[in-house]
C-alpha cells in the first residue's frame, strides 16, 4: 500500500494545526510538529494495522495518537485515508457525516 490522502477536512485540520503551533510555539516548534505528524502519516501508510479499529466511534475507522493529537483514519484498498486529525473537538460533532 505504502500510500495515504488527507481529506479536505484533515488538510484544513493539518493546516488549523501548523498555524496554532506557530502563534503558540513559534516557527520552528511547528516545523517540527508538522514533520513528525506526516512522519506518522508515512508509518501509517506502510503499516496500516498498527493501530487499533474504534469501531464504536465510527465503523471501519482506526487512530492513531500523535502527541496531542489523534489522526483517525480509514484502510481502503490503495491507500490509507486520513479523515480527520482532532485534538480537543467534539468528537461525535466532527466525525459526522455529511
Amino acid at each position: 500500500m505504502a500510500r495515504y490522502e488527507l481529506a479536505k477536512s484533515s488538510a484544513q485540520d493539518f493546516e488549523n494545526i501548523f498555524d496554532f503551533g506557530i502563534d503558540t510555539f513559534g516557527l520552528t516548534q511547528a516545523m517540527d510538529y508538522q514533520q513528525g505528524m506526516k512522519k506518522r502519516f508515512e508509518e501509517l501508510a506502510e503499516n496500516p494495522k498498527l493501530y487499533a479499529a474504534v469501531d464504536n466511534i465510527r465503523n471501519e475507522y482506526r487512530r492513531s495518537v500523535y502527541h496531542s493529537h489523534s489522526i483517525y483514519y480509514k484502510i481502503e484498498t490503495s491507500r490509507v485515508f486520513i479523515v480527520r486529525i482532532l485534538g480537543q473537538q467534539d468528537l461525535a460533532k466532527a466525525l459526522e457525516k455529511k
